[in-house]
Parts: structure tokens; C-alpha cells; sequence
């Protein structure tokens, strides 16, 4: 699955053990220059890009506040600029910043996970879009969450930000689809990202999940490496399933 020519842009790629640093790890190895972005652990975004360059690929660690839409253009002005336009993004930045119900959710909680999670995606896709349509070629790749289809006990936000990014995807494909540009979802359910889990939380959804394990990064890289490849170009507004079975109606 060759992605040699390709610019990549990763968001949220600064957690060594998480899913953002498996993908650009995955899109170079199949032959695309990466850039990852961090914004409060910038130094494990910049890890990653050092990663990538020993493959021999280019990359850059860019420091962006993905609430805020001015500095993700920011960003992803400079990474054109050093690297060229980004053809295959992947939004893959996001928080679940707390477990606590409607009642309790405060207005700033919300507001907070849904920008980071699904405004951060509008304004990457807004800040690669001319360019893609330019180029006649593009793949836009959101990571949504077994939350944003089944919904969740106190993930009131992030679940409705997860669900919002498979919609985002469909309509990159809808108004895309002229200029070659497709937009995909690849739905995690629970993966090994270094997150601390309680034994008996762990135990419960090794039960739940078909599995009977949680996903590695490794494996939803894979996916997200195939949607960005040619292979993947008949994949229109499609979502991946990556839940391992977790969504499975099981009495």
C-alpha cells in the first residue's frame, strides 16, 4: 500500500503508547512524509517525529491547540510549508476528560471535550480542504469511539463529539467525492494506549468484548493505513468497525 508522495497530518500524536503514534508510524513505514501534532506533551509528538525520520521519511512535531481554529491553521500552514500540502488526515486528537453524569457535567466540561474532539476535525479538514480539492486527491480519516455509537454513562461529551465525527466523514465524502477526496471513520471500542484501568474495570470488558482483549494501536493503524491507500478508494463514507465485538447484543 504505497503512500509514497503522500503528506500526512496526525493530530494528537504525543502519547507514546497511544493510537495517534501508531498511525504515523503506520503511514510512514508505507511511504508518506508524517506530520504530528501535541499541544501539553509537545515533547511526545516531537519523539514521534524522530521516530519517523529514522524510517527515513520527513516529518515535524507541531505544538497546536486543536480548540482553537486559529492555531490549527497556523499549524498546518507550517507543515505545507515544510513538508507540502497534506493530502491524508487523520483527527485523531481527543479527551475524556471526566466519567460524571448529565446532572454534574458542567457547561465547560462539554464544551471542552466536544472542541477538542469534533471542532479540532472541522478545522483540520477546513485548513487542508482547497488544497485536497486542488490536488484532485484526498483522504480524511476521523477516530471515532465505541461511545459515539453506543453512547456512554458519563461521556455525555465525548460521546456526542465521537457521533459528530462520523457525520463530518460522510460529508467530506458527499461534497468530496467530485475531487477525489474521500472521508472515512475507523470506530475504536477500548485499546491499550497506557490509560490506567482498575483490574476489575479491565476484567469486566475482557468479558464484554468478543475478543476477550483490548485492541492494540497497532491494529487500528492498520485500518487507518488502508483507508489512506488506493485500495481503500471505493470506501465512500463508510465506518470501520474496530471494536473487536464490543457492540455485539450478547444475553
Amino acid at each position: 500500500m504505497s503512500l509514497e508522495g503522500k503528506v500526512a497530518f496526525v493530530s494528537g500524536a504525543s502519547n507514546p503508547k497511544g493510537i495517534g503514534r501508531s498511525i504515523a508510524l503506520a503511514l510512514a513505514r508505507d511511504g508518506a512524509d508524517v506530520a504530528v501534532s501535541g499541544f501539553s506533551r509537545i515533547e511526545g509528538a516531537e519523539a514521534v517525529a524522530g521516530e519517523i525520520k529514522k524510517l527515513g521519511r520527513k516529518s515535524i512535531a507541531v505544538k497546536i491547540d486543536v480548540r482553537d481554529a486559529k492555531d490549527v491553521q497556523k499549524g498546518l500552514d507550517r507543515v505545507k510549508a515544510e513538508l507540502g500540502p497534506v493530502s491524508i488526515l487523520v483527527n485523531n486528537a481527543a479527551q475524556m476528560g471526566h466519567f460524571v453524569s448529565i446532572n454534574k457535567s458542567t457547561i465547560e466540561e462539554f464544551d471542552n471535550e466536544v472542541k477538542i474532539c469534533l471542532h479540532s476535525a472541522f478545522y483540520c479538514v477546513k485548513a487542508v480542504w482547497v488544497d485536497m480539492c486542488d490536488n484532485k486527491w484526498g483522504r480524511v480519516i476521523n477516530i471515532a469511539s465505541v461511545a459515539g455509537v453506543m453512547g456512554g454513562a458519563g461521556q455525555v461529551g465525548y460521546g456526542a463529539a465521537k457521533a459528530g465525527l462520523i457525520n463530518l466523514a460522510k460529508t467530506v465524502s458527499i461534497e468530496g467525492g467530485r475531487f477525489n477526496i474521500t472521508g472515512n471513520v475507523v470506530i475504536v471500542g477500548v485499546a491499550e494506549t497506557g490509560a490506567p484501568l482498575a483490574d476489575e474495570v479491565r476484567e469486566k470488558l475482557s468479558r464484554r468484548i468478543m475478543a476477550k482483549r483490548l485492541a492494540e494501536p497497532e491494529e487500528i493503524a492498520d485500518a487507518v493505513a488502508y483507508l489512506a491507500s488506493d485500495k481503500a478508494k471505493y470506501m465512500v463514507g463508510s465506518t470501520m468497525n474496530m471494536m473487536g465485538g464490543l457492540d455485539l447484543f450478547v444475553v
